[in-house]
């Protein structure tokens, strides 16, 4: 299964600047071959049924923590729940168009596919996790904190016909050794799902297997509708002294979570802004390591839900906690956060003593 794809070429959306919204309550988590050319039009999608979505109020998110190592035999694979936190009759996304891919930073091209979904009828994202934990990766801390998913989530409904996108995961240990075929019959079976959207790129089935024109040649048989989406490309195309962004082996040039990874490594915050679409919040979970002055805030490290950008000097940033503090400038060391405020009345009285999360914009 390959990370998610980035998603329609040419994308000229950009998310509106809204004021920062509240944060959620989450617990601290610790680590846990080329593509075909693009299919012709009259291979590429399977008519949708256009259908207009309903509001929702609510978004479901779930923990990416599961059992890794777990040996499973046939049985478990076929009776095996999909979707995590989803009940017994795992009916949460029936009738509805998924998105594929793993949704790490959430990025412009994620944001395309997910309006595509809208497009066609109720939009969903399923995303795939523990894949780190099975296949032995080194642990990077996310790029958005799980419990702010909803919030970023939450602002892509003005692309998405007013809809919030809902998310659900699926351990990537009850899907790894399933064939391309496998796979889609238990879309098509056990989620009874309308429809699937995916990035020209996509790969999935055991050790990756299967690619976009499978995946179109799959849903036929399953009745399914596929909807495959051209890239979205990096236009700014940044380097730093000279060299272009050194990204991986699958890159195109495609808007991509590698790239914001990047991005962020460089601490260039103006050029992760235009790859997600909204500013870079850091969530910082507050104990009693917290130092607080009058204008300052002092934390460790260790309290960083999500990647930070490079260590240095940030200016033109914004605090939050479940309201906007205001104004403020970010130091990063190697072992502490320093948030000094613009506004020495913006910490009286203490914003933090009851809340256990801050948030940390990057203008």
């Amino acid at each position: 299964m390959e990370r998610a794809a980035a998603a329609a070429l040419g994308c000229a959306l950009r998310s509106p600047s809204p004021s920062p919204s509240p944060l959620l309550r989450c617990p601290r988590r610790g680590p846990p071959g080329p593509p075909r050319p693009l299919l012709p039009p009259a291979l590429r999608f399977r008519p949708l049924d256009m259908k207009k979505g309903q509001s929702s109020n609510s978004l479901k998110t779930f923990s990416s923590s599961g059992h890794s190592g777990v040996r499973q035999n046939n049985d478990d694979l076929v009776n095996g729940k999909l979707l995590i936190d989803c009940g017994e009759d795992q009916d949460c996304v029936l009738g509805g168009i998924v998105a594929l891919g793993k949704f790490d930073a959430l990025h412009i091209g994620h944001r395309e596919l997910a309006m595509h979904a809208s497009k066609a009828g109720t939009p969903f994202l399923l995303s795939f996790v523990g894949m780190a934990e099975v296949l032995g990766w080194t642990y990077r801390p996310p790029i958005v904190a799980q419990c702010d998913r909803k919030r970023v989530l939450s602002s892509w409904a003005p692309y998405c016909r007013n809809v919030i996108p809902l998310e659900y995961q699926v351990e990537f240990s009850k899907v790894r050794s399933l064939s391309p075929r496998q796979f889609v019959e238990r879309l098509s079976k056990d989620l009874r799902i309308k429809g699937v959207v995916a990035g020209e790129n996509y790969r999935f089935g055991y050790k990756a297997s299967g690619d976009a024109a499978e995946l179109v040649k799959l849903c036929e048989e399953f009745g399914l509708s596929a909807f495959i989406v051209r890239s979205v490309m990096d236009t700014a195309k940044r380097s730093h002294n000279g060299a272009a962004a050194a990204i991986n082996s699958s890159d195109k040039g495609q808007v991509s979570s590698s790239r914001v990874r990047h991005a962020l490594a460089m601490g260039d915050m103006e050029y992760v802004s235009e790859l997600l679409g909204r500013k870079h919040r850091l969530v910082l979970m507050v104990d009693q390591k917290c130092l607080h002055e009058r204008k300052k805030i002092v934390l460790p490290n260790s309290c960083m839900l999500n990647m930070p950008p490079a260590e240095g000097l940030y200016e033109n940033c914004n605090l939050v906690n479940g309201q906007y503090l205001g104004p403020c400038r970010v130091i990063i060391n190697s072992d502490t956060i320093v948030i000094e405020m613009k506004d020495e009345n913006s910490l009286s009285p203490n914003p933090i003593q009851e809340v256990g999360q801050l948030g940390i914009e990057f203008g």
